[in-house]
């Protein structure tokens, strides 16, 4: 049955388009033609400018056959190429798709392959990665393989050695292929919003990596809603923290774009960079998982620049970040966002929205409830925590655990070429993100671990993160991630890996790790408690998430605990 209407008024070209992020860059380019765009180093490129780069390289692309179908690769940190083939390449009708530069060559091999990626941009500094990534490629082809157009970025930070032999390689330095291009390129939007803008890889740790296929649509909300749910004002100063290959930047990379901001890139992430950024630049905000939050809160004196010239906004995402991280950036002078989301969900797609009331709350109250997942983001239409037996919303009493589930506009197309995942994730018309909370009395939900990672003790559920939260209160520890262990008695038991203070002294770690142990025993009940600590620095991924499959392998390897008294 046909669905009326007050009206029979059809769609016309002059008041329906489909949505696409691409348009803030030529609304910015008209507006703030001079502002600063895009700052790396001594290069400053203006809005203008950025625009011109992002058409030219558009229109470089499809001299040579690149658009509708065709997927791009970028491998390369945060510089402003990186920034420009979010416009350029999308602009020419393909898809992006920014490679993780930490991954290795035959993981790299099979995104290429997987997204038949008929273009790779690549910073010099990574050049062999791609190479060697290629080599792999050509080995496993049996004779058929087709090698992409290689672009090679050049920067002035790195050894020009690496450039002279790309370019002795065959590859087109990124700065002549631009000068191939027009800077009049006449651009068209997608003519369905559906379209495909990017293709980013899961990180693949149990099995290959699933490619995440998002849409013009979900990009173009995500743009608006990340500076709406953060207050971000027009003209806001961004410091490119976070890497733009992961979901995109969190789709910061267009967000900058529509607020006619400026994005500061740092290629590599130290506190003394973050710090020496805000004091030069002017820097007001930018986005860092935990573990980056952790390096800026426990910086040498010497790296930090204090207090602050002004309050810095911060949002955080990736893990749940412990309360006394949020408490010590707060003391700072960093006002922190906490947010939570997924490479699915185009980034992070809830906020943990303050409240006033919790202003008059003691400081430590206060980073508590910060520290909790929070409520949806305005543009993510349906969130709840639901059963994992029955599919039933579980009760709002900030115990009952179930699967955190999403539905909306922000959420992924699906798993490119992976229909049986596909089926699994949208199963009863939810997306399932495979994280356990909780939801409390207001309506907050709160993590309390990945699926796979809830330890499973004597028959009770352990949260490892409420275990690493009390561990990071201790005075010693810097670090701390904890996963579960085999233990004669109880099956399982908590097992923490913990990287301690740089002014902590290690050479009896044996009373360390009693101390630790004792100091949970205060904290926590009995069960709870880590038997064993294991001390040292800890396995990250590129975007800084701890990689719990690398401490699950070597708790594995540690044997099971034997019998315990507790």
């Amino acid at each position: 049955m046909a669905i009326r209407d007050i009206d029979d008024l059809p769609k016309k070209a002059a008041n329906y388009t489909a949505l696409t992020p691409l348009w803030f860059l030529e609304r910015a380019a008209k507006v703030h033609p001079s502002r600063k765009a895009v700052v790396h180093g001594s290069h400053t490129y203006t809005w203008l400018q950025t625009y011109q780069r992002c058409c030219r390289l558009a229109s470089a692309l499809a001299k040579r056959s690149v658009g509708a179908g065709s997927t791009v690769a970028v491998i390369a940190p945060n510089i402003p190429a990186t920034y420009e083939a979010h416009f350029g390449i999308p602009m020419c009708g393909a898809v992006i798709n920014p490679v993780n530069i930490r991954l290795n060559a035959s993981t790299i091999a099979f995104l290429l392959g997987h997204s038949q990626s008929a273009t790779v941009i690549v910073d010099q500094e990574f050049f062999t990665l791609a190479e060697d990534s290629l080599k792999i490629m050509k080995e496993k082809s049996q004779g058929h393989f087709n090698p992409p157009l290689l672009v090679v970025v050049a920067d002035e930070a790195c050894d020009p050695e690496a450039l002279r032999y790309a370019l002795r390689q065959g590859a087109i330095e990124y700065e002549k292929f631009l000068e191939s291009g027009d800077p009049d390129f006449a651009w068209k939007p997608p003519q369905d919003e559906w379209q495909s803008i990017a293709l980013g890889y899961t990180s693949g740790t149990t099995a290959s990596p699933k490619g995440v296929v998002l849409h013009h649509r979900g990009a173009y909300l995500m743009s608006l809603c990340n500076p709406l749910v953060w207050g971000m004002n027009e003209g806001a100063i961004y410091l490119w923290t976070l890497p733009m290959f992961h979901c995109n930047g969190w789709c910061f990379t267009w967000a900058i774009a529509a607020l006619c901001g400026t994005n500061i890139c740092l290629r590599q992430v130290t506190a003394k960079g973050v710090y020496s950024a805000i004091a030069k630049h002017g820097v007001t905000h930018f986005c860092a998982a935990p573990v980056v939050l952790n390096t800026i809160v426990n910086a040498a004196p010497e790296d930090t620049i204090l207090p602050l010239p002004h309050v810095v906004h911060v949002m955080t995402a990736g893990a749940a970040p412990p309360p006394a991280v949020l408490f010590a950036m707060s003391r700072k002078g960093f006002r922190v966002t906490h947010t939570y989301g997924l490479s699915e969900t185009y980034g992070p797609s809830t906020i943990c929205a303050w409240k006033p009331e919790w202003d008059s709350l003691p400081p430590d109250t206060q980073a508590r409830l910060n520290a909790r997942q929070g409520v949806r983001y305005t543009t993510l239409e349906c969130l709840d925590v639901i059963s994992t037996k029955t599919g039933e919303p579980v009760p709002a009493d900030g115990k009952t655990m179930g699967e955190i589930v999403m539905r909306g506009n922000v959420v992924m197309k699906g798993y490119l070429k992976n229909p049986k995942a596909n089926e699994e994730t949208f199963a009863n018309g939810w997306f399932h993100s495979g994280d356990l909370g909780v939801k409390h009395q207001d309506g907050y939900i709160e993590i309390k671990d990945r699926s796979k990672d809830i330890i499973i003790s004597g028959g009770e559920n352990i949260s490892s993160v409420e275990v690493e939260n009390s561990l990071y209160l201790h005075p010693a520890v810097l670090e701390a991630s904890v996963v579960a262990r085999a233990d004669e008695r109880w099956g399982e038991s908590p097992c923490a890996f913990v990287t301690l203070k740089p002014e902590v002294n290690k050479s009896d770690e044996q009373w360390l790790a009693e101390d630790i142990m004792k100091f949970c025993k205060s904290k926590m009940p009995a069960y709870w408690v880590p038997k064993s600590v294991v001390f040292g620095p800890l396995p990250k991924t590129a975007t800084g998430k701890i990689q719990k499959h690398v401490l699950r392998a070597k708790a594995q390897q540690l044997g099971p605990v034997k019998l315990s008294k507790l």
